[in-house]
């Protein structure tokens, strides 16, 4: 597995910016069944856009979960951005978070790494306030993706209520939470392809009764969603490994290999 550590200037965000990318690369596994040509001209990785929490950083999923075995198991790879607390918003005056990692970010990475741009080979993920992103993304932009999941967050679509973190009052932007749901409506209305949806929160956590509003919301506007509500989990990371093995491993449409010339 090759973890690369990127740090350039995003015309976007209109800084520089750090952005953390999980690349498999020739494993134990490949040795253990005997596989000996790995890297092939051509060949394409899927890839899953994953959105940290409030307070964190591209870092926090290889710091706090096993993303990166994950990744490597499945030969799949993982694009973690840095948001800087902005909630995955474009400020119209400023820093365009969401337009950033919608449009700017798969365009400069596809042009780097070997990663498929088929919407049946891109997902996006995030925990907390990156599950706000998800959902914000993933309803204006829902032909760039087959899949979404949404962490203990109701995604945007129920607007949560000023709360302290560590001390710092953290406010997740969603005033604006019936525009996102009327997008959500019309994609549906207008015919547009949209992600399978899986929500799911630790029923001890502040965020579960939003959460489960966020899912049933969908799921009756005609969505194809998944709900899991799981006992004795709270906003933790013990949490967000389990559910990010679980969706790796049964959720998300994932090939589990590489996509190599001609099996596209």
């Amino acid at each position: 597995m090759a973890v690369i550590k990127m740090n350039f200037l995003s015309q976007c965000l209109g800084m520089q910016t750090n952005v953390t990318i999980c690349l498999p690369s020739y494993s134990f596994k490949d040795r253990m069944d005997g596989r000996e040509e790995v890297y092939v001209p051509g060949m394409k990785y899927q890839v899953l856009w994953l959105l940290h929490g409030g307070t964190g950083d591209d870092s926090d999923y290889l710091h706090f979960s096993n993303i990166t075995r994950f990744a490597d198991d499945n030969k799949l790879a993982v694009v973690m951005p840095a948001d800087y607390n902005a909630s995955y918003d474009d400020d119209p005056n400023g820093a365009k978070y969401r337009t950033f990692v919608a449009e700017e970010l798969p365009k400069m990475c596809r042009a780097i790494f070997p990663f498929s741009d088929k919407r049946e080979d891109n997902f996006i993920a995030g925990l907390s306030m990156g599950g706000g992103g998800t959902g914000k993304i993933s309803i204006n932009y829902p032909e760039n993706y087959a899949a979404a999941l949404v962490m203990s967050s109701a995604g945007g679509l129920i607007a949560n209520k000023m709360r302290s973190v560590g001390g710092m009052n953290i406010r997740h932007k969603e005033p604006t939470d019936h525009i996102l749901r009327a997008q959500a409506e019309e994609n549906l209305k207008s015919g547009k392809p949209v992600p399978k949806y899986f929500f799911t929160c630790g029923m001890d956590d502040f965020a579960f009764e939003n959460a489960e509003k966020a899912a049933q919301f969908m799921k009756e506007t005609g969505y194809d969603v998944y709900w899991e509500a799981v006992p004795g989990y709270k906003h933790e990371w013990d949490f967000w490994d389990l559910t990010l093995r679980k969706a790796i491993n049964e959720w998300l449409p994932i090939r589990h290999s590489v996509i190599y010339p001609g099996e596209e």
